[in-house]
């Protein structure tokens, strides 16, 4: 790849008591920074044309393809303030590697892991004033991948754009590490066989906001899917991927099977659990497992874990006909003691043995 030169274009910046105000509650996905980047590809030239500029909105013709065919996809990551000052970001490398997973799914061009990751370095440097520093608090980057050519025919488009945004971020849910209730989807999937389950894409996430809201009004935050063709073996959420406990300490997660997200919080964790002797199983679980296993004792915990929510302590999972409740039991030791291990990393309070950190900013 050739590399790319950052052009600048300085925004009006928001004045400072403005923006500290914000820091100081900013909750998720409701502020934006000053800037943000652009990076566009056509098959004749690929990557080109690499900017920082204002935020704001993106001039887009009627016709572009993103629009009729869907052709997108996108990423979530955070950056951290250090306590010397300096911004890291957790694991960059392998946000753009799945981002190119997503675009060889979506019929996209793959984007180099270094101008990847040099983007979103060029963010942060520019709106390294956003990054909060309080408990909890971060910088949400959303990069994010649109096909944008004008025409009408279903055909992979031959021009896109890759853009970078930012949001600072408080707790993804409020009140803290409270159990969560999960309702469980009987009408809908999320995903198929040969489906765009394992691509990082708006599609996913649209089929799966009706469901939410029908999770919502059962009184659960989240929701699971299970695979279309048993109804009984569990994907994941509707933003998150699936963990349940042992009694022995052994990990359970539903394997990559095409139909899941591969999470980098789940990577992640495993590793973590490995490093500590931990057994993780990687297969095929059902609901019928989960609920037999609380009931007899050998499931003892259960979360949900992404980079929006960190780790999410789940206290029940609720169905028209049935609900697994673990009680006063959750949150329990193994969810909690991996979440403070994992957070630890990311705020820098804990050593980072698998050099997972990348300085975006130094101190």
């Amino acid at each position: 790849m050739t590399e790319l030169t950052f052009t600048l274009t300085e925004a009006k910046r928001l004045p400072a008591a403005e923006r500290d105000a914000i820091l100081a509650d900013p909750g998720f996905g409701n502020y934006f920074t000053d800037h943000m980047v652009s990076i566009v590809w056509t098959k004749q030239d690929g990557w080109h044309q690499a900017e920082v500029l204002p935020y704001g909105p993106i001039p887009m013709d009627p016709a572009s393809s993103v629009l009729h065919y869907g052709q997108e996809i996108f990423e979530g990551m955070k950056a951290y303030r250090r306590s010397d000052g300096s911004i890291v970001a957790f694991r960059p490398d392998e946000n753009a590697k799945r981002l190119n997973d997503s675009a060889r799914r979506l019929a996209l061009p793959e984007i180099p892991v270094g101008l990847f990751v040099e983007a979103v370095r060029e963010l942060i440097a520019a709106d390294a004033d956003w990054v909060p520093s309080g408990a909890d608090q971060s910088l949400y980057l959303r990069p994010f991948m649109i096909a944008d050519e004008n025409f009408l025919g279903v055909r992979a488009a031959e021009r896109a754009r890759f853009i970078v945004i930012a949001s600072p971020a408080g707790p993804y849910f409020k009140g803290g590490v409270k159990p969560v209730s999960i309702w469980l989807s009987q009408e809908y999937s999320r995903a198929g066989r040969g489906g765009t389950g394992a691509a990082k894409c708006g599609g996913n996430y649209a089929a799966s906001l009706l469901p939410q809201n029908e999770a919502a009004e059962n009184g659960c935050q989240q929701v699971l899917f299970t695979d279309s063709g048993t109804e009984d073996t569990i994907d994941e959420l509707g933003g998150m991927n699936l963990f349940l406990v042992r009694a022995d300490g052994t990990l359970l997660t539903p394997r990559l099977n095409g139909n899941i997200l591969a999470g980098i919080t789940r990577k992640s964790l495993i590793q973590l659990a490995k490093d500590r002797g931990l057994a993780v199983e990687e297969r095929d679980l059902t609901v019928s497992e989960w609920r037999a296993g609380v009931k007899d004792g050998s499931i003892t915990e259960a979360f949900a874990c992404g980079t929006a929510a960190v780790i999410t302590p789940i206290g029940q999972l609720k169905s028209p006909d049935f609900s697994i409740d673990f009680g006063d039991a959750a949150p329990g030791p193994v969810t909690l003691s991996l979440r403070e291990e994992l957070t630890g990393i990311q705020f820098g309070t804990q050593a980072d043995k698998h050099d997972w950190l990348k300085v975006m900013v130094e101190a």
